[in-house]
């Protein structure tokens, strides 16, 4: 059996033993022994690197042939890997801590916790009628991973939940579909991935089309909603948002919507979450394992997804 040389970050590098498999402890930057014979990429979670820069680590890797991501998301790499490498999503890392935090920032802005946090430090009891789920409309952009376990927490809970992807199929509507749902949402939960076709997808005329008072929940990319049109919604108070993400990140502290009532905002911290490392672990070993005996890789992406 010929050795498989794999490149993986230093946190991971120590606990993929696998026979047959020689790990190259690597994070992208500069150069390690024995990059040049490198098939199989595992590039490091969290990435601080750009675009110019991914483009220069692949470089030293002449002989590549598989590119595993630790993340969710897998902007920017498909424009970046070379033809004829496959690129592999971190599906199953992320998926389930990143829709419970969509759920989380849901459920608070129905409930109104902020309010109700602000009169705990004004040590003030006043009660007042929120909203809830039960009944309500929810749609879903992005019927993936993260959008399936929205799905399914939101449900038990009396929410009509529909699930939105790039085509229809039972159950998903596609998003040519959408429009004649938004006068009846009351929770737009984004989970989509960011591509050419996605970016700039919520405008300012989509948020336009949501009644009074919904709530717009973003757990996937900032690019794919137009912030400056949903700061005039939240800064009017007609629209609420619960945002993970921004466009820039980390958001500017002198931005607007830092300081509007209606609006919560968590620094992209949906994945992550205890445990991952662990996960990520179990999803490199099988990927690497399937590599090596020639079986099919898993979350192989295709068009942007």
């Amino acid at each position: 059996m010929d050795l498989l040389r794999v490149a993986a970050p230093t946190e991971l590098a120590g606990s993929l033993d696998l026979t047959g498999v020689e790990v190259v402890p690597w994070d992208g930057e500069g150069t390690a022994d024995g990059l040049a014979e490198v098939r199989f990429w595992v590039a490091p979670y969290a990435v601080g690197l750009g675009p110019e820069q991914l483009r220069e680590a692949l470089t030293r890797l002449p002989r590549l042939e598989v590119v595993q991501l630790l993340s969710a998301g897998v902007e920017p790499w498909p424009s970046i890997v070379p033809d004829g490498v496959t690129l592999c999503g971190g599906r199953g890392i992320h998926g389930v801590s990143t829709a419970e935090l969509a759920v989380a920032l849901t459920l608070s802005l129905l409930r109104e916790l902020p309010t109700y946090a602000a009169q705990q430090r004004d040590r003030t009891w006043r009660r007042h009628e929120p909203d809830t789920l039960d009944g309500q409309q929810v749609l879903v952009l992005g019927a993936g991973e993260i959008g399936q376990h929205v799905a399914a927490a939101l449900r038990p809970l009396g929410a009509d939940v529909q699930l939105v992807g790039r085509t229809q199929r039972e159950g998903v509507l596609g998003l040519d579909q959408v429009g004649d749902r938004l006068p009846d949402t009351r929770v737009l939960v984004v989970a989509l991935p960011l591509t050419d076709d996605t970016r700039g997808l919520v405008d300012a005329a989509f948020l336009a089309r949501l009644p009074d008072g919904a709530i717009v929940v973003n757990v996937a990319r900032g690019a794919i909603v137009d912030q400056d049109a949903l700061t005039a919604e939240a800064s009017s108070g007609r629209l609420r948002a619960g945002l993970d993400v921004t466009d820039p990140e980390p958001l500017p502290a002198d931005h607007p919507l830092w300081g509007l009532d209606g609006v919560l905002i968590t620094p992209h911290a949906g994945g992550g979450a205890t445990g991952w490392a662990d996960r990520a672990r179990r999803l490199v070993l099988d990927q690497v394992e399937r590599y090596r005996d020639g079986r099919d890789l898993r979350n192989v992406v295709t068009a942007g997804y």
